[in-house]
């Protein structure tokens, strides 16, 4: 069975962080597991972090980079030094790259979320046969419209090509109950039901990195983005992506369904080690999961407790009729998401829904 498999590694799994040079063994490990799901017949994404990490090898610049400008011009000299790194190394093994760089504006605009998908499948197809190498462009992304984390990024692209797994590649070998650094007897949690129940039996606390923006806490998002799109989810440690093969193969396992207490989620451990959030069994439609998560609601309708009452029934379509919408905010168009704000009876506001405007 030909599987869409996505893997996104972060700057701390691409870059030593006291010397500042690539970790060629990992790279190089990578592109074997990449060529080997390529000759099994699967179709590979990989979401790489690591521009600004590269641009500061270039230049020497090891401490903390405040300004935004000097960020981008970071990222602007890093890509494509990242690029090339990441070509000549596939190129070894006879595969191709393509570059694609995406900021939440190219997510946000259905038309443009549209070619983005149409753009990562046609390169993936038999008349291209490459790997794309997804990074946020952030050179030309302001800070109020970043991702903030390519685990977000890495969630959205595997639900932007229909993925079925996504590979989360980190410095441990997947979800404990507390830092196994500082305590010796956390334990990994192996197969895991729902993110929710993860986030009470887990720590999402870490050492970190001085190179990277994510942490266990974002990654527990990007497996909620992911599972709601039917996606199965592996957080696992980046210098054994040779897992990968075997997990992808051997498929998702039929497991029953655990009790929610601390004490049984996640166990037993799986092997090889990793730590595997089940996709949800009533995935969330494309076009929902799109409007939730993809898309950037570019204003706001606020509206009465009647029409959010007469609009939540099934029965309603979804239609919102004028005479419910009591005020607007910001400016939109047709396709474009907005924000549905309810005005309780105290004048306060709830958001409620997320919902994408009609094309007529």
């Amino acid at each position: 069975m030909t599987h869409t498999v996505v893997i996104k590694l972060g700057t701390s799994s691409i870059l030593d962080e006291e010397r500042y040079q690539p970790k060629i063994g990992t790279l190089a490990a990578i592109v074997e597991t990449a060529a080997r799901l390529k000759s099994d017949g699967h179709r590979v994404v990989l979401v790489s972090s690591g521009a600004i990490g590269v641009g500061r090898m270039h230049t020497g610049k090891k401490g903390a980079v405040t300004k935004v400008a000097e960020r981008q011009a970071l990222a602007a000299m890093g890509q494509v030094r990242l690029s090339s790194m990441w070509d000549s190394l596939f190129a070894t093994v006879g595969l191709a790259t393509a570059q694609v760089l995406l900021t939440r504006g190219d997510l946000a605009d259905s038309n443009r979320y549209y070619h983005a998908r149409e753009t990562l499948n046609a390169l993936m197809s038999d008349s291209f046969d490459a790997i794309p190498i997804v990074n946020e462009n952030d050179t030309v992304s302001p800070s109020e419209g970043r991702f903030g984390d390519n685990d977000t990024l890495s969630a959205i692209t595997a639900g932007l090509v229909g993925a079925d797994f996504l590979f989360i590649c980190t410095d441990v070998d997947g979800l404990y109950t507390d830092n196994p650094r500082a305590n010796p007897d956390a334990r990994r949690l192996g197969v895991v039901h729902g993110v929710d129940d993860a986030r009470r039996a887990a720590s999402v606390t870490s050492m970190g990195s001085s190179l990277g923006t994510g942490g266990m806490k974002t990654k527990l998002v990007a497996a909620e983005l992911a599972t709601a799109a039917g996606i199965a989810t592996v957080i696992l440690r980046s210098d054994a992506p040779q897992h990968i093969v075997t997990i992808v193969n051997r498929g998702i396992p039929d497991v029953p369904e655990q009790p929610a207490t601390v004490d049984a989620i996640g166990y037993p451990p799986l092997e090889p080690p990793h730590t595997l959030f089940l996709p949800k069994s009533e995935r969330v439609p494309d076009h929902k999961w799109t409007i939730l998560h993809a898309l950037h609601p570019a204003g706001n309708l606020i509206i009465d407790e009647g029409a959010y009452e007469r609009i939540s029934k099934k029965e309603s379509g979804g239609r919102l009729l004028p005479a419910g919408v009591i005020g607007v905010e910001g400016v939109f168009e047709r396709l474009q998401a907005v924000r549905l704000l309810v005005k309780k009876g105290d004048d306060t506001f709830e958001t409620r829904y997320t919902l994408r405007t009609r094309s007529r």
